[in-house]
């Protein structure tokens, strides 16, 4: 998708351990054609954790990017470990991201990390979307998995699988009192109105599958296109950084997200240093990693 063909996000994916982030974010790619097929972080063959030490260990330890189109939506994903340890890394993620998937397994419910990486999303003013996985081996109902997490984290989640009825859009006006407003005078809202209160966190949708048996991926994707907006086109140039690293020549990377104008080689970049000394890169290459 070129640059300004339909609307570009910055999508992040953060879940508790074993809950199967990479597993979705793999059938993600699959289902929206990016890879031929969906690899197992178990069998060492995912798209994502292309590191040694990840795939020996078989878990998320960095994070990573990937590119996949969906409808009129381009989508840069960052998948990002759940373990604890490696909470750091997921957090340096945070602040590039337009919308967040918190990944829950059906299986075991809200966990603590789950509580923590809620705060973390809160703290960057991050909208969230809520995947529940492992519904085939799921302990508790649908409406329990939505009401544990009302109960742990407040109003605002509303489950988006099921009829699009009346009164699952009253339920939805309910989050925001200029939605009722609109609700009570149109007597519904519209897309756009509903991704308005997803971006201003007034409102959770959540959504039902299992990863790994490839169930409610493609309808989480459809989600995705319908309901995330796009975002503000500024003409000066910005950008934030959000993880450096080396290629195997030993080059830096400096890994960032543009948050507005355009960035060419050779292009020099200037600014100040928080002590107050100056500083001068000069663009030398541009990648776009997947």
């Amino acid at each position: 998708m070129e640059q300004g063909e339909g609307k570009q996000i910055t999508l992040g994916i953060v879940a508790h351990v074993d809950a199967g982030k990479t597993t979705l974010s793999e059938e993600m790619l699959y289902a929206a054609g990016a890879i031929r097929q969906a690899g197992r972080v178990d069998h060492g063959d995912s798209h994502l954790d292309t590191d040694e030490i990840e795939r020996r260990r078989g878990i998320t330890v960095f994070s990573a990017q990937a590119k996949l189109v969906f409808g009129q939506t381009g989508i840069t994903l960052l998948d990002t470990p759940g373990h604890v340890d490696f909470a750091a890394e997921t957090e340096r993620v945070l602040p590039v991201l337009d919308y967040a998937v918190l990944l829950v397994s059906a299986a075991e419910g809200v966990q603590s990390h789950t509580k923590t990486l809620w705060r973390l999303l809160a703290r960057y003013a991050v909208p969230v979307f809520v995947f529940f996985n492992k519904m085939d081996i799921a302990a508790h109902s649908k409406e329990e998995l939505v009401a544990e997490m009302t109960a742990a984290f407040g109003d605002g989640f509303v489950s988006f699988s099921g009829e699009k009825d009346d009164d699952w859009q009253e339920e939805l006006a309910l989050t925001d009192e200029a939605a009722m407003e609109q609700f009570l005078s149109k007597g519904s809202l519209s897309d756009q109105e509903i991704g308005g209160l997803i971006q201003r966190r007034r409102l959770f949708p959540c959504l039902f599958g299992s990863a790994l048996k490839s169930e409610g991926v493609r309808e989480f994707l459809q989600l995705l296109e319908t309901y995330t907006l796009p975002l503000p086109n500024c003409p000066e140039f910005g950008a934030k950084v959000y993880k450096i690293t080396e290629d195997e020549q030993g080059r830096r990377l400096t890994h960032l997200k543009i948050t507005g104008g355009s960035l060419q080689v050779r292009d020099t970049l200037e600014g100040t240093a928080p002590d107050g000394t100056p500083w001068q890169e000069k663009i030398s290459q541009i990648r776009l990693y997947s």
